[in-house]
Order: structure tokens, then sequence, then C-alpha cells
């Protein structure tokens, strides 16, 4: 059996290669004549070791391997010179460029190339879904297929139900990035995490948005990692951080725009007495939460611990329909009273609500939204039965001994 927990770490090895394996097929699932596919997701989340081990598994094919910081690229597609760029692509089966975000007019010449030449493969990743999505924007509409990559779902984490739950304390601490579940050590995870939003969520994003307030937008982050599982006002984050309205709305978009935040609004049928108006922001990462406040103590000192949970299972759900390809939108609910359900998810009209409960408490939201909205099926999840809601999609793994 596989043990992930505290400082016990075997067979990692066997587990990324699984995950791997899973993602390696996805890829080739998405790559059909005549579409560009655009790999999106988070930095340091896998997308440049997953696109150059497809490329091995593509040896036969004569492959052309960029990066978008590389500088006779982006002087190629800002060219715009159609021969240029079709007599660079014509002898490749396959074009892939890493972080194509940063060549500015890479949409407009790889729809040259899709055109002219509709059964080569080409595929872009990108770290910042916003500016590959405008750079390729009008040019490809109806020529790209796109994949999200997130850090690890629990379904992907070949792990017996024993390891997983022995590891959630892990996971809501220190969260799924690749990285961080290589790692034995709470210190070398605490050294990633905060290399990682350093290097990407305090630099690599001012420096792409041109942000002339870095030292807001450290706030603002901050305001929102103390606000999980609650509905933020953004009038109050305003005041708190010293910053207009929009200023806070627009720091906001980039950070889920980066992958760092999801948003998800407030559900109403026009109740006259439900919340519409207000949003909760849920972290893609626990661990990137965590890093951003500096608080890596262990749950027994905690008192975030339902929040930590709430967030824990929405991006669980939300993780699952990404995998799946599945469309359904997510909300949460409140009365002005004070009732609540922590997570809706809609999809062909039928309404499934959860309430997460780290503790054994009842909840009386749920039995007043259960009566409101009759075709409904409600849930409380708790500690004890959480992976029957977030790995109900997937067969039981097979393990190595």
């Amino acid at each position: 059996t596989i043990n992930l927990h505290k400082s016990v770490v075997c067979d990692i090895i066997y587990i990324n290669m699984s995950i791997q394996i899973k993602r390696l097929q996805k890829i080739e699932d998405h790559i059909k004549s005549g579409r560009v596919l655009i790999i999106y997701g988070p930095r340091r989340v896998g997308k440049t070791t997953l696109l150059k081990e497809y490329l091995d598994t593509q040896k036969d094919s004569k492959i052309f391997f960029s990066t978008g910081d590389d500088i006779k690229m982006r002087e190629l597609f800002d060219s715009q010179d159609r021969t240029k760029i079709l007599n660079f692509a014509r002898d490749y089966e396959i074009i892939a460029i890493d972080e194509a975000q940063m060549i500015k007019e890479i949409g407009l010449g790889i729809k040259m190339i899709i055109d002219e030449y509709p059964d080569k493969n080409i595929i872009l990743t990108g770290s910042s879904s916003f500016e590959i999505a405008q750079n390729i924007g009008e040019p490809l509409t109806g020529r790209h297929f796109t994949l999200t990559l997130l850090p690890f779902s629990q379904s992907e984490i070949e792990l017996g139900n024993f390891e997983l739950r022995n590891n959630l304390e892990e996971y809501l601490v220190y969260g799924t990035y690749p990285e961080i579940l290589k790692e034995d050590s709470h210190s070398m995870k605490e050294k990633i995490l905060n290399e990682l939003i350093s290097s990407y969520l305090f630099k690599d994003i001012l420096a792409l948005d041109k942000i002339k307030q870095p030292e807001t937008l450290i706030k603002v982050t901050k305001a929102l990692a103390f606000q999980i599982g609650n509905e933020v006002s953004l009038n109050e984050i305003s005041k708190l951080v010293q910053a207009d309205l929009k200023t806070v709305q627009r720091y906001i978009n980039i950070l889920e725009k980066s992958f760092i935040l999801k948003k998800v609004s407030a559900f109403s049928r026009n109740l006259r007495n439900e919340i519409s108006t207000k949003a909760k922001y849920y972290f893609y990462d626990l661990g990137v939460r965590n890093a951003i406040l500096s608080q890596y103590n262990d749950l027994s000192s905690r008192n975030d611990i339902g929040a930590l949970f709430e967030n824990f299972i929405f991006m669980e759900l939300y993780k699952v329909d990404n995998i799946k390809e599945i469309n359904s939108n997510f909300y949460f609910w409140k009365t002005h009273t004070g009732l609540e359900v922590d997570i809706l998810k809609e999809k062909n009209a039928i309404i499934e609500a959860f309430e997460c409960k780290w503790s054994d408490r009842v909840s009386k939201g749920l039995k007043v939204f259960e009566q409101e909205y009759t075709n409904t099926k409600t849930n409380i999840i708790n500690k004890d039965n959480y992976l029957e809601f977030i790995t109900y999609a997937f067969s039981a793994p097979q393990h190595k001994s």
C-alpha cells in the first residue's frame, strides 16, 4: 500500500506516473486536424513537463519546440509576414510553443498556419489564461480546443481512501502542486510555496500586467485569503486596502485569470430575502493561500479549519468537472437572515446542494433551501464521507504493493 502520511513517502514516482499517463491521454484526445490545442493552467502545475513527455511519444514525427521567450519566435510572429511564417511551419508535423502568451501576435500567426496546413498538430501552453486568450482571441475562434491543468485532484492521486484521509491535513495546509506531493519535509514544502508566490504572484503577474501598485495587489490577495468561505464585499476590501473600487476590481480580475482565485456568485431565483449581489472567492490551491498568509500551522491550532475544508471541497468538485469536461455552474446561497448553503452545482437545470461541515453540526440553511427548491439533491459533506463526493466519477485505483 502507498502511504503519504506525514513523513512517510513511498512510491511517489508511481503516483506521478499514473497522473501523467492520464494527462497524456487527455492531450491525445484533444489533438484534432484543423484545431490548435491550447493548454492553460497555473505556473508550475506541470504543463511544460507534460508537453515534453507528449512530444517524446511522437519521436517519429518532425517536431518543432520552442518557448515564448525565444526572441526569434517573437520576431517571426510579430512580423505577421505570411510567407515567413508559412515557410517556417512547412516542414514540421508538430509545432509546440510553451508559454505562448509571451508572443504578442501569436494568434494571427497560428491562424495562418492552421488554415494553410490543417493537418499539422499545433500545441500552445500558457500560464496566464487572460494573456494567451487575448493574444489568440478572434483569430482562432472555432479553430482551437482548450485543456486546463490544475493542481492534482484527489481522484488523480491514486491512493486508497485510507491513505487519502490520512493525508487530508497535508492537502489542507500545503495543497497539491506536483512539487509539493513529491516532498516529505514540511520545511521544504514551505520553501517551495514561498518561492512560488514570490516568483509568480508577486513578480510575474506584476510585470505581466504592468501593475503600478504592487503593494495594493498583495493587500487585496491577503484580504481575500482571510475571507475564503465568506461572501466578499468589494467596497469593504476597497476601504481595507485603501484603494479605489475600480483598482480592487481590476486586481481581483487579474488574480482570477491567473488561476489564483475562483469566483463563485450567489444563487438567486428572485426570492425577496435572497442575497444576489455578492460573491465568494476560493483559492485554486490551499498551499498558495496559506503561503500568502504565512500560515502553515497544524489544524489543531487553527481557527480556519471550516473555511479550509469548504475551499478544498469546492475545488475538488470543480476539478472533477474540469477533468471530465462537464460544464456545470457553481454558486452559493444565502438569505438576508443568515441562512446559507455552501456550494450549489447546477447542470441541465438540476441543482445539487452541498453543505461542508468539518464538525457534525446540522445545517438549517440546507433544510430551508430544500423546501424552497424542491427539485434539489442535498448533501452534507464532512471529514468522514467527503471522498464519496469528490472521487465519485472515477473507478477505484489499482495500487502497486
